[in-house]
This record gives structure tokens, C-alpha cells and sequence, in this order.
């Protein structure tokens, strides 16, 4: 639409409001849940869980003096030799790692690099227990937003703390100038026979660790 028709359609439309009072009356109230589950943190961890299994990442649990453990497993099992990090990753992190070459994030660490390398190491910005979403926004101990979408396996570390019931819990609590990434399992895409292909645009693995007390 040019900048003409666009006025012209913006007056039509003043014109067809011209008899309408104004009026200082609040808008109208809709009276939407704001979430729908619990919201004490076993049942946000639980449904978090099951939802990002759904979307087949693959989900583990540790508490906070576990995780170093976990994240050493987990690099083992997808046979990583290379990692890129943060820069402000926390270093305990790494504490139980051993045998990787460590890469930090930074414009050195152009596209071209980060796909000869096997993993990426983040935190996030927070998750969404009810649609399995993690949400990263280049915050603290995530590193730039290319970190998590060129490496072949993802692991992202969700504090119990950063996990919110629903949207509306969660995008109060974005900055919406910065680069966010919102992730639900590992990249995926189906053609028109929905034949599903895992990698295209991102990841083929995502393993998320759920760091909070050890599950009942």
C-alpha cells in the first residue's frame, strides 16, 4: 500500500467514526486466566518438563551442586570435542569437563567457525512451563544469539527460579528491544507429506537441564 492510499484509508475511516462520542469509560475488562496450571514450582518444573519432552528435547535433572556432573555427561554422550561458551558462563559449569576445546563467544566466533564446532553451553532469560518454551534474550551467561542456532547440540541450563507459568507470566518480564530466541524443542521443520526434519534451522539436539531440587 503506498503512503496515498494509505491516507486515504485512514481518512474513510475517521470519517466513518466522526459521529461516534468519545468517552472517558475504562476499556473493556476480559476476564482470561493468566495461566492454567498451578503455580507452586514442583507443578511449573513438572509441566515444563513434560512439555519440552513433548517437543523431543531431551530433559535432565540436577540440583545446583549436580550440574557440573550433568553437564560433563551430557558433552560425553553427544561425543563433543568442541564447545563454545559465554563469556560470563559461570565457571563451575565447566568444573567436571575435561578433554573439550573451549571456545568463548565473541566476533571472532563468526558463523563459518561455529559450524565446524559440536556443542553450545548457555543459560536462558527464562521458560515457559505451559508451551515448553525457553526463552533466551543475549543476557547474562547466554552469550549472542548465533551461539544456540549454528552448533549442532544445544545444552541450556533453566534455573527452577527462571521457570513462569504461561505467556502472560513471562513477557512482563522481557525486554522486548533485546534479541530474543524462543526455542521449544530442537530445530524442526516438516514438508508438505509432514515427513519431519530435525537441524534446519537450528539445533538437532537440545538438552535442557532443570536445575532445582532432585524430582520425588
Amino acid at each position: 500500500m503506498t503512503t496515498d492510499s494509505r491516507e486515504r484509508v485512514l481518512a474513510r475511516i475517521r470519517t466513518a467514526l466522526g459521529d461516534v462520542p468519545a468517552t472517558d469509560e475504562p476499556p473493556l475488562r476480559r476476564g482470561y486466566l493468566p495461566a492454567h496450571v498451578t503455580e507452586d514450582r514442583p507443578t511449573l518444573l513438572a509441566v515444563l518438563a513434560e512439555n519440552l519432552a513433548e517437543y523431543r528435547a531431551h530433559v535432565n535433572h540436577a540440583t545446583p551442586q549436580q550440574l557440573p556432573e550433568v553437564i560433563g555427561r551430557l558433552l560425553r554422550e553427544h561425543d563433543t570435542r568442541s564447545l563454545a561458551v559465554p563469556a560470563d558462563l559461570p565457571p563451575g559449569w565447566l568444573s567436571a569437563v575435561g578433554g573439550v576445546r573451549m571456545l568463548t563467544d565473541g566476533p571472532a566466533l563468526t558463523a563459518e567457525r561455529l559450524d565446524g564446532i559440536d556443542s553450545a553451553l548457555t543459560g536462558c532469560a527464562l521458560a515457559v512451563a505451559e508451551t515448553g518454551t525457553i526463552v533466551l534474550d543475549a543476557g547474562p551467561g547466554q552469550g549472542r544469539r548465533i551461539l544456540t542456532l549454528v552448533p549442532d547440540h544445544h545444552i541450556c541450563v533453566v534455573r527452577a527460579d527462571q521457570v513462569v507459568a504461561s505467556l502472560p507470566r513471562a513477557l512482563p518480564l522481557l525486554d522486548p528491544t533485546r534479541p530474543q530466541t524462543w526455542i521449544s524443542g530442537p530445530s524442526a521443520t516438516s514438508d508438505i507429506e509432514l515427513d519431519r526434519v530435525e537441524g534446519v534451522h537450528g539445533p538437532r539436539r537440545l538438552d535442557v537441564v532443570l536445575v532445582g531440587e532432585a524430582p520425588r
